[in-house]
């Protein structure tokens, strides 16, 4: 009874929702972990009887197992999103999710590498003169500039990019596009790579492969980003997503409007996108404590 419940929600949330496969193999990794806590046996079990007591010694074991509360506060909202669910097909009458909190989490400011940091990043460092340099220097460049994730980047087609109008049509989550423009030197990189790209004959559809043609990975991505951001940051995450924290806090920081800033990132609401506001407060309370008489 309850694995049939938990296929007919995971397909709610591919073929409705249309979430990502890694968010919705996230789900199901939370969702299996909770059912096997409370089901070891692997039995039957009926879903009328799981109450939020299960849902409390669960949290507590997870917590028990050194689980940040972060994680803990994600695999909760699993749990919520599948009760939710489950109640408005009418399978069950009480949620047992309604008298359950999560831990409190510390706030955990996105980390970022700095201006001058990046700056250093193009001018100085060496990314190779053949297509992989020229590729790798467009990764780094595409997610600086456009803060697109990184999935959203190794998703990225030849006919996505319009270099006359300058822009590049992202598919985000929920399958939902946005158009975001690009720079003159973000053109010329895309130009020069889409050139050697063609020399070399590698036709496929994907904007960026491999020497030997095939579409480039997110692990690829990953190992690409963090090899050109040790050259230059000392900060400890060296991912993707910090130059998507990069993108937005530096915009910030020069002035963009915030309502802009979430439109880029694609974020589906303000709150998401608010948080980049408290690296900029940090950034004025600094200035402030250094040119101000009385600032110490």
């Amino acid at each position: 009874m309850l694995e049939k419940h938990l296929y007919s929600f995971i397909d709610y949330l591919t073929y409705e929702k249309r979430y990502s496969s890694h968010t919705i193999t996230s789900y199901k990794n939370d969702l299996n972990q909770f059912v096997s806590f409370i089901n070891p046996e692997h039995e039957d079990y009926p879903i009328g009887e799981i109450n939020y007591q299960n849902v409390r010694a669960w949290i507590a074991s997870l917590l028990k197992d050194k689980i940040s509360a972060r994680s803990v506060n994600r695999k909760l909202s699993s749990l919520k999103s599948f009760f939710k669910f489950l109640q408005r097909q009418q399978v069950i009458e009480v949620n047992p999710m309604s008298k359950i909190s999560g831990p409190k989490t510390p706030k955990r400011l996105p980390v970022f590498v700095d201006e001058h940091q990046m700056e250093d990043l193009f001018s100085q460092v060496a990314f190779g003169e053949g297509f992989n340099g020229t590729r790798d220097r467009l990764i780094l460049d595409l997610l600086y500039q456009t803060g697109i994730r990184r999935s959203e980047l190794t998703h990225l087609q030849d006919k996505d990019i319009d270099l006359f109008n300058s822009t590049i049509k992202v598919l985000g989550k929920r399958n939902k596009e946005r158009i975001i423009p690009i720079s003159i030197s973000l053109k010329r990189n895309l130009e020069s790579y889409l050139k050697v790209k063609q020399e070399l004959n590698l036709p496929n559809m994907m904007l960026l492969v491999s020497e030997n043609g095939k579409a480039l990975n997110e692990n690829a991505v990953y190992r690409s980003v963090k090899k050109y951001l040790s050259q230059v940051t000392t900060i400890q995450k060296k991912s993707p997503h910090v130059l998507r924290h990069t993108f937005a806090t530096h915009l910030l920081n020069n002035g963009a409007d915030i309502n802009a800033v979430k439109d880029l990132l694609g974020h589906a609401n303000l709150s998401a996108t608010q948080i980049y506001t408290h690296n900029t407060i940090e950034k004025l309370k600094n200035s402030y404590k250094q040119a101000h008489p009385r600032g110490d």
